[in-house]
């Protein structure tokens, strides 16, 4: 019977139960959306650390003193009904939305790589090039375009045409020009 308790009696009031994860979601949000853009995907080691250990550091914070299993379905509910709010106003609210996902911010223009802008973003040059490395690119010479999306997504355009592509074209004319040069001399004989 003492086991069925534990597991079950609540150590906490149902409202405070209810309010410490949502304080805890508040601030999470709020904290990843000013750490920038690249928390949220481009995870090197360091942020992958930094995140897995914040669910550890703020645990106690959702649970407080109780560990009941009672308290942890009251925390996990809390938490999925508070996003679900979240995400459902949002959709209504495209201005308020934006203001806390951010903005895209557009790393490479015109096949010229922003330095400012991975430098806002904390991106490295080698971050860039992994990323479009993922996607296919051999490197950032094949990139028109390239956006940092406010969910932390590296999203790219290839040039058009690409340069192997220029290059190609290039030595076809050339080609072709020598075959009517030959065809040329050969009918002048």
């Amino acid at each position: 019977m003492k086991t069925l308790s534990d597991m079950f009696v609540l150590a906490l009031p149902v409202a405070e139960k209810v309010l410490r994860p949502i304080v805890v979601y508040v601030f999470l949000v709020v904290s990843l959306r000013l750490a920038g853009k690249r928390e949220m995907a481009q995870l090197n080691t360091f942020d992958l650390v930094v995140l897995l250990t914040i669910s550890n550091t703020v645990q106690n914070a959702i649970i407080g003193a109780d560990n009941s299993v009672t308290g942890g379905i009251i925390g996990a509910a809390t938490l999925l009904a508070v996003n679900y709010l979240v995400v459902r106003f949002l959709y209504n609210h495209e201005k308020l939305d934006r203001l806390i996902e951010g903005e895209p911010d557009v790393l490479i223009d015109g096949g010229v790589v922003r330095m400012d802008r991975l430098k806002k973003e904390f991106m490295t040059l080698g971050e860039l090039e992994a990323a479009a490395h993922k996607q296919g690119f051999e490197s950032l010479d094949a990139i028109d375009r390239a956006v940092l999306d406010p969910g932390g997504t590296v999203s790219f355009v290839a040039r058009r045409p690409l340069p192997d592509d220029t290059r190609h074209m290039e030595l076809l004319a050339r080609l072709d020009a020598l075959t009517a040069q030959v065809s040329a001399l050969k009918a002048s004989r």
